[in-house]
């Protein structure tokens, strides 16, 4: 069995120019993918670094940084070998902050999940003290102008990551203005946690012995708005697109898709279904979806976001079967995930003179959520 490696396979090591906060299978399968398949990707490397646990940084280190991404249809599966990332550390290597203190560094990206911006109470920001304390260096290093695209899954997530980082460190502000950009992106593409066993059957399956492979769908899709004053990889040759204004493409996502998902979660597990794919087979769960999705629909009116094309996506995605996307991962988290997937839905309706009934319905398995809808609204 061949070990991944570059020497191996012929490839080059790009730069580390970019910086990825939140180490995982969806950051892998997709920003390393554009960042991949970018017609200047020779310039342009990225050095991750995880927020739990250094065991993928250690194992991805051993084969260069490389990994195989099997994108799974419906019927076959196609395999690539991604060599963007050359460089994975866990979250407190001090090569963080030295990265971001360098002029040659001109992107940071993250995906550290939406409690990753929480302030305040018993939870701590690890991941954004982390960014704290690395622009703070380069502050004091004067290493020239940096952009900050979050990942998350966050309505203007490049403003939520701006007020976050100045409740840690207010002191950062005129410096922030002067030399940081936010920019708001929405991310688009289904990548399931995959257990031991499937990740040993990936590795005999490509002969590579690869101890860290992604599996995620055909689908992809990144929208961004925002400035790169120090430069960025040209996504857009890889179909990124850049737009004015990412708010209605957010909330085509985080309403059509994330929303189901979490009403999928809700409501599969009672009925006995174990992933999004068998949920939405069953006619009681995809009902629920449904009747949300007509709620969201009216709220969603930018021509330009396609919605009968974007459903009809959907439909499609959920039921591929060789997606096996569990509801116990997606319903981690769950209350914070209620709050900006259906919550604001519910919201507009209501403000429209309609009661909302059937996103009402569609958390009718799940009473704790349910009770988040409700608190929420007059």
């Amino acid at each position: 069995m061949t070990l991944l490696s570059r020497a191996a396979l012929g490839l080059d090591t790009p730069p580390a120019r970019v910086v990825h906060l939140g180490l995982g299978n969806f950051h892998r399968a997709h920003q390393a993918w554009y960042t991949e398949l970018a017609v200047d990707r020779g310039a342009w490397g990225i050095a991750a670094f995880s927020v739990r646990g250094a065991g993928l940084a250690e194992r991805l280190t051993a084969q260069d940084g490389l990994y195989a991404l099997v994108e799974r249809g419906p019927e076959a599966d196609e395999v690539s070998v991604i060599g963007s990332l050359v460089e994975a550390h866990s979250g407190d290597s001090p090569r963080f902050v030295e990265l971001l203190a360098s002029p040659e560094t001109a992107v940071v990206t993250l995906t550290i999940t939406e409690g990753g911006y929480r302030i305040g109470g018993d939870a701590r920001p690890l991941a954004l003290e982390r960014l704290a304390r690395g622009l703070e260096a380069r502050r004091r290093a004067d290493a020239g102008p940096i952009a900050l695209v979050s990942c998350d899954n966050l309505p203007a997530n490049g403003r939520v990551l701006r007020k976050a980082l100045l409740g840690l460190a207010p002191e950062l502000e005129t410096w922030l203005d002067e030399a940081v950009s936010f920019a708001s992106t929405s991310v688009d593409r289904i990548t399931p946690r995959l257990t031991e066993a499937e990740l040993h059957q990936l590795r005999d399956a490509s002969g590579w012995g690869d101890a860290a492979p992604v599996v995620a769908e055909p689908f992809t899709d990144w929208v961004l708005d925002g400035a790169f004053a120090g430069g960025r990889p040209q996504w857009d040759t890889a179909g990124a697109r850049f737009v004015d204004d990412v708010e209605p493409f957010e909330r085509r996502k985080l309403w059509l898709l994330n929303g189901a998902h979490t009403i999928l979660a809700a409501s599969g597990p009672g009925r006995g279904h174990q992933t999004v794919a068998a949920a939405f087979a069953d006619p009681y769960c995809a009902a629920l979806v449904t009747g949300f999705w007509d709620e969201a629909e009216r709220h969603l009116t930018n021509p330009g976001l396609d919605i009968p094309s974007y459903l009809e996506q959907l439909r499609g995605r959920f039921a591929n079967p060789r997606i096996a996307h569990r509801l116990t991962d997606i319903a981690d988290q769950a209350p914070a995930k209620v709050r900006v997937r259906l919550l604001p839905v519910l919201q507009a309706e209501q403000t429209a003179g309609r009661t909302g009934a059937a996103t009402l319905a569609s958390l009718a398995d799940a009473p704790e959520l349910l009770a988040i809808l409700t608190e929420g609204t007059p």
